[in-house]
């Protein structure tokens, strides 16, 4: 390979000093949502992680300082390798969002479309719309405005009760009336009951024109206080529809502002990328990635695109599972889409999600009657089919069982755990099993080996949450949304700085072990192997290996146990 040589003008591209010759290029460029760095993407995220160790050119709190209240704001940072026309091999840095409250930095490329030029549509309208939220605060703060809601609040209870009073003294006359009326009619005679009955009736006509009455007089009452309330409300429903206005107008304008470059310098736009997309909007933060912003500057300086990874640098967020350092794919809501444009005819390694995991695996049965099987799923095996790859153990078994009634499989277990599951031949087993596990009498215990040495011998782990609609399949912890989760767990023993457990989920979420294990407010450590929350391995080293249910049938304790590989 040539040596490398630095360009002439002043950009963004750094060239790798070392001789290059002990690395090869790959053969394809990075499908970036599931990937394996690349050696060269290695080196250039060693360079760019040492520069954030060492430098002074600016000051970011990617870690909550003791004795600040400032919240860490941890960032994912990218790296892109690429060459130039003659064959000069380097790389290119980003950062997504927004790093040190800037949008440029030196060594860093910068943002497809920069929203913070203070002369810019963008910072000028928001200084209006910040001005009108002034004035709906104004409003909203005044004291005019709260006495009238006061006063209006008060009036409307005044007038409930006592109309409430008024009903009630007319339901005890009406009653009183009947009463007698009922009595009359017996001891007086026929022109006299007469008499009685029409002036009992005079007297209700006279209650409800009376009721009426105060009830047109309360309405003017309450009338004259909204109207006055009415002055303030509808300035602000003026301000906040104008607000409304200029937010959505803005919002366009920036979406149209984002033009994103491929590879054969075609433009597109954000608005008309996530047009055709289910939400046909982009979502908040899209273009301010990393991977897009790599790409655009290299497309824009004839730069070919060798090799891209991204990695996070400072403390983990509340809610997703960033770990320091660690490598993760692009996200799927914001970037797939825009990726899908810029990446678009390039040569890029084969989606390995659209392969077939289970290809050459058998499941093991191990136990069978006839009424239910228990096997012994392989890991990067699914549960049931997917969207793209549809062999897995529900489709195994009912090749197996053509005779079998209902559903078979009696429960799940992430694709890429391996372990004990339930299969029913029949309906009513199926029912029956299913029925245990809703009221969590079935017993399940996880064996997993985590990726460091784990604080504590064992104990509860308390965690809600739910997908993460902007990068599916990946959770989030979420306290507000996400559904209770609860996992006890115990240590088994340690060694070489891993730590194998037990896991006793009392629910079953989705990767809910992954998620209590990985998670700051969990074990904090992920299991060795995760490629979702923790780093890619051969497999994810947990494994379910041991149930216990009552037979259906029998009704005998059944307890199945099948160890580990690993």
């Amino acid at each position: 390979m040539k040596q490398q040589k630095k360009l002439g003008q002043a950009n963004c591209f750094i060239p790798f000093e070392e001789s290059m010759d002990n690395y090869a290029l790959p053969e394809k460029f990075t499908f970036p949502f599931y990937y394996e760095p690349h050696p060269l993407s290695l080196l250039a995220a060693k360079k760019l992680q040492h520069y954030l160790e060492t430098q002074s050119d600016w000051e970011h709190n990617f870690y909550t300082k003791e004795g600040e209240a400032e919240p860490a704001i941890g960032k994912m940072f990218g790296v892109l390798v690429v060459q130039t026309k003659d064959n000069c091999l380097g790389y290119l840095a980003a950062f997504s969002g927004k790093l040190a409250n800037e949008n440029h930095h030196a060594m860093f490329v910068p943002p497809v479309f920069d929203m913070l030029k203070d002369d810019g549509f963008f910072v000028t309208g928001v200084k209006v719309i910040n001005k009108i939220n002034q004035s709906i605060k104004s409003l909203e703060e005044d004291p005019n405005y709260f006495a009238y809601q006061q006063y209006l609040k008060e009036e409307t209870e005044l007038v409930e009760t006592r109309l409430a009073f008024k009903r009630q003294q007319m339901k005890q006359d009406k009653n009183r009336r009947k009463a007698e009326r009922e009595a009359a009619r017996e001891r007086l005679s026929p022109e006299a009951f007469k008499v009685l009955e029409q002036s009992l009736k005079d007297e209700s006509l006279g209650h409800q024109y009376y009721y009426k009455q105060t009830v047109k007089f309360w309405k003017m009452r309450l009338a004259m206080t909204q109207k006055g309330l009415d002055v303030y409300q509808d300035q602000l429903d003026a301000l906040k529809e104008a607000r409304k206005t200029r937010s959505a107008g803005i919002q366009k304008q920036l979406f149209n502002q984002y033009v994103f470059l491929n590879h054969q310098k075609e433009e597109k736009s954000l608005y008309d990328i996530f047009l055709p997309t289910i939400n046909d909007v982009p979502p908040a933060g899209a273009g301010e990635c990393a991977a897009p912003k790599l790409l655009q500057y290299a497309f824009l300086h004839n730069l070919k695109p060798i090799a891209l990874a991204e990695f996070w640098w400072g403390e983990s967020p509340k809610s997703e599972i960033r770990k320091h350092g660690y490598f993760y794919p692009a996200c799927r809501g914001k970037c797939e889409p825009i990726l899908g444009h810029m990446l678009g005819g390039m040569s890029m390694d084969d989606n390995p999600m659209l392969k077939n995991p289970a290809e050459g695996k058998t499941i093991d049965i191990v136990y069978e009657d006839e009424d239910l099987v228990v096997v012994n799923k392989p890991a990067d095996f699914f549960s049931v089919p997917g969207i793209n790859i549809k062999d897995s153990v529900q489709v195994r078994m009912k090749q197996r069982y053509p005779e079998a009634t209902g559903p078979l499989t009696v429960h799940r277990l992430d694709m890429s755990t391996s372990g004990l599951m339930l299969i029913a031949k029949k309906k009513e087993i199926h029912k029956n099993l299913q029925y245990q596990f809703i009221k969590r009498t079935i017993k399940k215990r996880y064996v997993a080996l985590l990726d460091g040495d784990v604080e504590g011998e064992g104990g509860f782990i308390d965690l809600p949450h739910r997908v993460d609609l902007e990068d599916r399949p990946r959770q989030i912890v979420c306290f507000e949304h996400g559904k209770n989760a609860r996992t006890k767990w115990e240590v088994i023993e340690r060694s070489n700085n891993q730590t194998r457990v037990y896991f006793y989920p009392i629910t079953g979420r989705t990767h809910q072990l992954r998620v209590h294990s990985a998670h700051p407010m969990g074990l904090n450590i992920p299991i060795i192997g995760d490629d979702l929350y923790g780093k890619k391995g051969k497999r994810l080293l947990l494994h379910a290996e041991s149930i216990q249910f009552v037979h259906p049938v029998t009704k005998k304790a059944m307890h199945i146990q099948v160890d580990p590989e690993f």
